[in-house]
């Protein structure tokens, strides 16, 4: 499909679509013909468009990892048979087997290292065994993660024609994201969040703290492994401590639900105490153990709105 074009809303019919273009763009991957700069001859961009808008506009939860492991390990049987079977390979000699085709269950079974690169052998018809190298395709693994990113790359450009920012895309996108209507949820309850007053100090405050930090680790400086409420001498990083955990328990929770809404207002009851922080607390104490402490301190509230999404990526 492209732009404009319709998309299937029967359940076989999507079925059919989306087995379709993953089939496709999973091939192409497995010979490794992707497109290249303006150059896409088999209109794989627009195969995988497909499958974004399929997955988007029916409301479909998709995890494409699995899917596409299942259709690379499908084409790979189909490649072998009683005289093939497959090896990891280092380069030319065969090192572990991950799978192998049993011709008499007329079976394939995965396991064994699933990193390496995948060859085909052929069994030679002689007494000394011999092997012959037939074919060598991308890991399992090194496939689904190369064919992931470019679904991302898709979802971006499909997102920012849809009017979305692009630096909330950046800032929700992780590479482990494979289930794409989850990304579009978060990017869009990212944004109506950050409309708000609460969420623009609260993006001014979580920046503030991850760029201390991350100026503090470029550095070298201490940070502590873990928040010691021993070590604080104001209320505000008592208060702030208080509810950081408050926070990071319901916004991990509504995400759990995949209410991003609300995961979105649990953060925002950080704004506070994190302005409170920043103007009360001098973060670079003489004290190395009050610094670190206070450093963790911040790393707790990068880890809370992280939950959600980047916000060090976010622009404001």
């Amino acid at each position: 499909q492209g732009p404009s074009d319709t998309v299937p809303t029967d359940p076989v019919s999507i079925a059919v679509a989306l087995a379709d273009k993953l089939d496709t763009l999973v091939g192409f991957w497995a010979i490794d013909e992707k497109p290249t700069g303006s150059k896409d001859p088999y209109a794989l961009r627009r195969a995988a468009l497909g499958v974004i808008r399929i997955v988007v506009e029916n409301g479909i939860r998709l995890e494409l990892r699995k899917v596409t492991h299942a259709a690379y390990a499908a084409l790979l049987e189909h490649l072998c048979d009683d005289a093939h079977f497959l090896v990891s390979s280092d380069g030319v000699r065969a090192s572990e087997f991950w799978g192998i085709f049993n011709p008499e269950a007329g079976e394939f079974f995965l396991s064994g290292n699933l990193t390496a690169e995948t060859a085909i052998w052929r069994q030679q018809p002689s007494s000394s065994g011999g092997m012959e190298l037939v074919e060598v395709f991308p890991s399992p693994a090194g496939l689904g993660a190369d064919l992931l990113s470019f679904f991302h790359d898709r979802l971006k450009v499909y997102l920012r024609d849809k009017g979305a920012r692009h630096d909330l895309i950046d800032a929700v996108i992780s590479p482990e994201a494979d289930d794409l209507l989850l990304v579009v949820s978060r990017v869009a309850a990212l944004g109506i969040f950050l409309d708000s007053e609460d969420g623009q100090n609260l993006l001014a405050g979580t920046k503030r703290a991850a760029n201390i930090l991350a100026a503090e680790e470029k550095k070298g400086t201490a940070i502590a492994d873990a928040v010691d409420p021993t070590l604080f001498r104001q209320d505000e990083e008592t208060a702030l401590h208080e509810a950081v955990a408050h926070a990071e328990r319901d916004a991990g929770d509504a995400i759990a639900r995949q209410d991003f809404s609300a995961a979105m207002q649990a953060l925002a009851a950080l704004r506070r105490p994190v302005d409170a922080f920043f103007e009360a607390v001098l973060v670079n104490d003489e004290d190395a153990a009050v610094r670190a402490n206070r450093l963790a301190l911040l790393a707790r509230i990068r880890g809370a709105t992280g939950q959600m999404a980047d916000f060090s990526k976010i622009a404001g």
